[in-house]
This record gives structure tokens, C-alpha cells and sequence, in this order.
């Protein structure tokens, strides 16, 4: 039985098809009960430890709470289970302990075996429209990380040329976003409600010429949509940095960075090189007229403020001892995270403590809506990047915001974001190679303020010269890219990669 974890936050009501996950633990957590939670599952390990995902939803439910008790011993475990095609960890999850394309690559496609390819809906017909149509299907069109990157793109969509429309598997939120990308679109149509069948019906209805998913295995996906074939082109974008491990994915949009050419045998996608950065941005987002002081944000007046955004479950140990080193090497620095779910901050001051760091350096920011949070974020000195999974979305809000960030190159796609979004806004010299590399170049930054200064002030003035907040500039690229998918299919060509010209 499947026993969904990789929600963010966790979102219990989606499941394999035809699964609803029972265990108490589930609503404990989406309860906020994480000690519960916890012991729960727990004891489903203790008592079935083979049962399918329960040991990668346990390590993953652990992180969230910064609880790292036999982390490499787990870890160690579940990779074994990948290789041997063992459904011992959800994709999503595995991205945030595996830097092994080949190992990520296997967990994915065992995962797909859960939505097998049914008899394609979608046969070849004469249109019967002559602009490209294409639909975004996601269970995320609310005030969510991809769709505060993604909003401007629907609305600057050339609608003389391409047609869009919205394929709604979640539930909305009544926000100012929701509302905002509702008006995006040329359709919006909910799906929630319908079967994976109804749902690929309906899309082949709307004679969707390509279908883009914005989920891959992250939230409320569907991918017994997809696996139905409903569109000529599905392609694989944005919500899930990796392979989905499915044939019935014909694309993945990418860059040089995160997808080498080299490392295209561990996508089951043709990759599509997007020149700049894959990931789109939205350069209408809004940071509040207010900033904040330091002491209403629990910040001390003076020192150093190292800083990191991410959600608790991309923090591993290893990244953790070594940020406690620069903590002990700049005297009067902090760190600044968010709080986390459960013990998160108890748990992290305590293991600072055990590496000689006063808890008390360790400072939990709320939750704040985006406009406030860009707004704080300008109190940070230096954004701290994590691996085995980088910051993305939290990395371009530190970037818009003015905020340098310091990266180590990955070996996977989730860990090349920040080297990808740095390239594109023109500050690659904030890409180190090796973790000895970054721990060096954040010293120097701590140690020489007129050094960061200078790098404040070029993030700044290469907002409105380098592409990465080119919104129109990325919609001409992204359509081409859609355009060239739609000539290969009208020539009755198999999907193969290609590379965008900027």
C-alpha cells in the first residue's frame, strides 16, 4: 500500500490511484501532532519494516523536525532499497538526502510503476485551432513557492500565438495570488473532483497540445493523468526538480547547469536546454514598503547574520556541523532559519550546543507573507545554500531581495539550482566546488564588509541588466521551446532533445 509523504507542507488527501492512506499518524501531522506522529510511524517501522515507504517517510518525517538519530545508518538503508528497485523512499523525499542522479533515477522509476501507462486517450486528429494550446496542470494554483515564480509567465503568455489554460487539482486558498493567477489564464478548470480517467477526458476534450505538469511527484500531483496520455506532448516542469521516471513524460525543461549533457541518461525525458536558468521569475513581486528592525525580527543589533530560508527537511548534519564551524570562526554571527514543524529549533539548539555554539546564536523566524518576508530578508548578510538540495525558490527571494547567496555546485539536478540562478543574475563567483571551498569564501564575506558590500550593490544593479528577473525574456524562450516540441510532433518525429537560442 502507497503511504504518501512528499507533501510541502504534507497534504494527506492525494494518494496513489484508488488509495486513501488511513494511519493516524497522517492527521496527527497535518494536526501539527509531530510526537505523534512520529511514534506512530515509528512502530509501523518497528512492526513492518518492509512495508512500502514507510522507512523513507519516517527519515523524511525526522527531518522535518531537525531529529537526525541514526541518520546515516537510514539513509544508508534506503539507498540500498533504491538500487535493489525496493519502494522504501517517495521521490520527492529521496531528493533531499541522495546527491546520486543514478539512484534518483531508479527511485523514480519504481515510483511510476504506481501510475502505469494506460491506453493513450490523445489520437492524432486535424486541428482544429490554429494557436498552440497549453495546459498547466497543478494542485498548487495558491499562494505557493512555484506559483510566486510562475504567476507572471501565465499572464505575459503571447495570447496572439498560444492559447493557456489551467487544469486545477487542488482546492484554491482564497488569496490574493489565487486570485491573481485565475485571472491569468484564458481558462481555468477545475479537476479535483474528477477520477484520473474523467480528469484525462476532460483534457483531451480541450484538445491540450501540451500538457505541462507543475508537480511531478511534489503535492497534490496526478500523474495517473499523464500516465492516461491526454495531450501529444506532456512534458515534466518546475515543482519537481528531477526525473519523474515515466515513458509517458516526453520533456523536461532545464539548463546547462542543472541537466550537463553528459548526465541525460539518468532522465527518462528528452532535456530541453533553456538558455539563462530554467526557472522562471516573476518580476512583479512585491517586497512590503516596511523592513523591519533587527530586534523585532530577534536579531541582535550587531554581528553577522548567516541566514537560510529553506524548509527543515533540506538540512542534513553534515551541512549543519559545518555552518556551527562559521559560527564558531565570526564572533557575533547568528543564524537565522525558519522554524520548522515540532522540535525543529529545540532540536537544532541542542546539536549546536554539542558542536560548541551557544543555542541562543540560532534564531526561528515566523511564517510571514511574501511581501514581509522580502521585506526582512535585507537584514541577512549572507544566504547560506544546503545541499544535497539547494534553496530555489527561497534562493530567488533572497536574491530579488538584495541578498547575496553562497552555493556549492551539487551533483544532481536539486543541487545545481543555485548555481544555476547565480549564473543568470551574473554573480558566479558565489559558486564554489567543494564544501572546504564555500566554508573559505564565507569567512572571506564575513571578515570583509567592503567585499559583500560590493557584491550587494552588483546584485542590485543586475537585477535590470542580467536575465534571471527577466520575466518577458523567459516567456519568448519558454515559447519557443513549446513551439519547437509542436514542429517535431507535426513532422511525426519521436520527442528528442534540444537547446533553446537566447
Amino acid at each position: 500500500m502507497f503511504v504518501p509523504f512528499s507533501r510541502s507542507p504534507p497534504d494527506w488527501s492525494e494518494g496513489a490511484p484508488d488509495s486513501k492512506p488511513q494511519f493516524v499518524f497522517a492527521a496527527q501531522f497535518s494536526l501539527g501532532r509531530q510526537p505523534e506522529a512520529l511514534r506512530d510511524l515509528e512502530e509501523v517501522v518497528r512492526i513492518a519494516p518492509d512495508y512500502d515507504y514507510a522507512p523513507g517517510n519516517l527519515l523524511h518525517l525526522k527531518m522535518y523536525g531537525g531529529d537526525w538519530r541514526g541518520f546515516e545508518f537510514d539513509k544508508a538503508l534506503i539507498d540500498r532499497g533504491v538500487r535493489v528497485g525496493q519502494k522504501i523512499v517517495e521521490p520527492f523525499a529521496y531528493q533531499a538526502i541522495s546527491d546520486s542522479p543514478k539512484d534518483l533515477l531508479a527511485c523514480a522509476e519504481t515510483h511510476a510503476s504506481l501510475f502505469p501507462a494506460g491506453a493513450p486517450l490523445w489520437k492524432k486528429a486535424p486541428r482544429r485551432h490554429h494557436k498552440i494550446r497549453v495546459g498547466y496542470l497543478s494542485g498548487e494554483f495558491r499562494a505557493q513557492a512555484t506559483q510566486y515564480l510562475a504567476a507572471g509567465l501565465y499572464e505575459r503568455h503571447d495570447r496572439e500565438n498560444f492559447e493557456i489554460i489551467a487544469f486545477d487539482a487542488g482546492e484554491g486558498d482564497q488569496s490574493p495570488m489565487r486570485t491573481r493567477i485565475e485571472a491569468a489564464f484564458d481558462s481555468f478548470i477545475p479537476i479535483s473532483r474528477l477520477t484520473d480517467q474523467e480528469a484525462a477526458e476532460r483534457i483531451r476534450d480541450a484538445q491540450i497540445d501540451i500538457l505541462v505538469n507543475l508537480n511531478g511527484y511534489f503535492g497534490r500531483h496526478r500523474m495517473g493523468v499523464f500516465a492516461q496520455r491526454p495531450a501529444p506532448i506532456q512534458v515534466n516542469y518546475l515543482g519537481f526538480p528531477g526525473t519523474l521516471g515515466a515513458p509517458y513524460l516526453d520533456y523536461i525543461l532545464a539548463d546547462r547547469i542543472v541537466i550537463p549533457d553528459a548526465e541525460r541518461r539518468y532522465f527518462t525525458e528528452q532535456v530541453i536546454w533553456l538558455p539563462d536558468c530554467y526557472q522562471v521569475n516573476d518580476d512583479k513581486r512585491r517586497i512590503a514598503d516596511r523592513r523591519p528592525t533587527r530586534s523585532e525580527e530577534g536579531l541582535p543589533e550587531t554581528g553577522f547574520v548567516f541566514c537560510n530560508f529553506n524548509q527543515s527537511y533540506k538540512l542534513v548534519p553534515d551541512t549543519f556541523v559545518l555552518w556551527a564551524r562559521l559560527l564558531k570562526q565570526v564572533e557575533g554571527s547568528v543564524l537565522w532559519l525558519m522554524e520548522g514543524k515540532g522540535a525543529f529549533a529545540q532540536h537544532l539548539r541542542q546539536e549546536a550546543e554539542r558542536q560548541g555554539v551557544a543555542g541562543e546564536r540560532l534564531v526561528f523566524a515566523q511564517n510571514r507573507s511574501l511581501d514581509q518576508h522580502l521585506a526582512r530578508l535585507a537584514l541577512a548578510d549572507l544566504f547560506l545554500d544546503s545541499l544535497p538540495y539547494n534553496a530555489h525558490t527561497t534562493a530567488s527571494d533572497a536574491l530579488w531581495a538584495g541578498v547575496p547567496l553562497l552555493t556549492c555546485r551539487g551533483r544532481a539536478f536539486a543541487g545545481r539550482v543555485a548555481a544555476s540562478l547565480l549564473g543568470a543574475i551574473g554573480l558566479p563567483e558565489l559558486i564554489t566546488e567543494d564544501w572546504a571551498a564555500y566554508e573559505a569564501l564565507a569567512l572571506k564575506l564575513a571578515r570583509e564588509p567592503d567585499l559583500l558590500r560590493g557584491l550587494r550593490d552588483r546584485l542590485t544593479q543586475n537585477h535590470a541588466t542580467h536575465p534571471l528577473f527577466d520575466t518577458d525574456r523567459f516567456r519568448r524562450h519558454i515559447e519557443s521551446a513549446y513551439r519547437q516540441m509542436w514542429e517535431i510532433a507535426e513532422r511525426g518525429e519521436a520527442p528528442n532533445h534540444f537547446a533553446v537560442p537566447a
